[in-house]
């Protein structure tokens, strides 16, 4: 049959992902959790300690969320029944988004399916929007991090743009932002920067008070503007005296800000903050809010409860813990001689090793001690860069995150 010849084609695809040891599907599937403080994952029996985990606070088996994401579902059901403009739109869903907006100080939030989806809706509809005189992607350029997240880059491809409306600067360089800036004047109404505020692969962030003096100096050079997108959902939660993320560290802000409650925050989905106008009308443009079901309710309800959290005196201790545990995990590796692949103070620590074939092996040995961690490779991160991304949590003790350094010495 002549889609046979096609199946072969996907499989040897396949055999070489496998070959160059960069294949993903043959997770791990983990079958439960213990109830230790700083839960195990059960796989085939097994107890694992997690060092690969986006929960950065340990807050996703946290009591109070649990009973929040419980009480939620008896009132409103296990989902949404609908897209949220024909019957899903819940009380919980506006009182989440509120809580978000206020969290993030801004006019209005949006929650969305995922992280992903929001980042494709963001992008796709910035672009594409109407402006007075045309099509905003007939008379706008998106100037993009190089080594900006693929739900980004995807959002980019959705406004089906050719490359004369593309840019790229340099990696966490604001100086290269600046020539693109210069280079483009007359030639476009309205810049769309977009950036990661946290880059997850390495755990450095974007220094946005950089970005922000640049774009501020060429804003009114341009006649519709510059808008500044971050997606910042490594560092929401997370990141912070008080967990805002990048742009607390930076102390300056973005004019869109993506954010999730996948990691940090414990629970499911993604959220864009902003003025009002732009979520208005991301609510009527965005096709993955739009024909998408939101999160469930129960998520939503663990959600809330957990930015309630984050701003009381167990948010705040939390945040200590996570400063504390990586600052732990730097001096105990720095001691063994071990060498990270970047300087962070996030809770990604990644692990340079610089080659896939023993990247793999040494995320293997660490399995086989009872520990999870996950190897990077290309084209994730550049040739000669593999990495094991290791992920501190709040949640670790120190005789946890002891025991774990003297593992990775004995393994590599």
């Amino acid at each position: 049959m002549p889609k046979s010849a096609f199946f072969s084609a996907l499989q040897a695809e396949l055999d070489r992902l496998d070959q160059a040891k960069v294949s993903k599907r043959n997770e791990n599937v983990i079958e439960s959790f213990t109830s230790d403080p700083s839960p195990k994952a059960v796989i085939q029996g097994k107890q694992y300690t997690i060092f690969n985990s986006n929960d950065y606070l340990g807050l996703r088996h946290h009591p109070v969320l649990k009973e929040a994401d419980h009480a939620t579902v008896e009132k409103f059901g296990t989902g949404p029944g609908a897209v949220r403009f024909i019957s899903g739109s819940l009380q919980m869903y506006k009182d989440l988004e509120q809580a978000i907006a206020k969290f993030h100080g801004r006019e209005d939030a949006m929650v969305v399916s995922s992280a992903f989806a929001t980042n494709v809706a963001v992008m796709s509809c910035l672009i594409k929007g109407q402006s007075k005189e045309s099509m905003v992607s007939e008379n706008s350029l998106v100037i993009s991090d190089e080594l900006n997240h693929r739900s980004i880059i995807e959002g980019i491809r959705a406004a089906s743009i050719d490359s004369t409306h593309k840019a790229i600067f340099k990696h966490m360089d604001a100086e290269d932002l600046r020539r693109v800036l210069e280079e483009n004047k007359g030639k476009f109404a309205r810049i769309i920067v977009v950036t990661d505020g946290v880059f997850s692969m390495l755990g450095e962030y974007q220094d946005l008070a950089k970005l922000r003096a640049v774009i501020d100096a060429y804003d009114a050079t341009y006649p519709e503007g510059i808008v500044l997108v971050v997606d910042d959902a490594h560092g929401v939660g997370c990141f912070g005296t008080t967990g805002r993320g990048v742009e607390e560290v930076c102390g300056a802000k973005a004019d869109v800000l993506v954010g999730t409650l996948g990691k940090a925050f414990g629970t499911d989905g993604g959220y864009v903050v902003g003025d009002k106008v732009v979520i208005d009308y991301l609510r009527e443009s965005a096709a993955t809010y739009v024909y998408s079901n939101s999160i469930s309710p129960g998520t939503a309800g663990a959600a809330l409860k957990a930015f309630e959290m984050m701003q009381e005196a167990e948010g705040t201790q939390l945040l200590k813990q996570s400063r504390d545990n990586i600052a732990l995990f730097k001096k105990l590796m720095s001691e063994e001689g071990l060498v990270f692949a970047a300087e962070s103070t996030h809770p990604i620590q990644p692990l340079l090793i610089g080659d896939p074939a023993k990247a793999k092996q040494v995320k293997l040995g660490l399995y086989e001690m009872g520990y999870l961690v996950t190897n990077i490779n290309y084209p994730v991160v550049s040739k000669g860069r593999d990495e094991i991304r290791i992920q501190i949590s709040a949640a670790h003790t120190q005789t946890e995150i002891e025991t774990f350094v003297k593992a990775v010495k004995s393994v590599m």
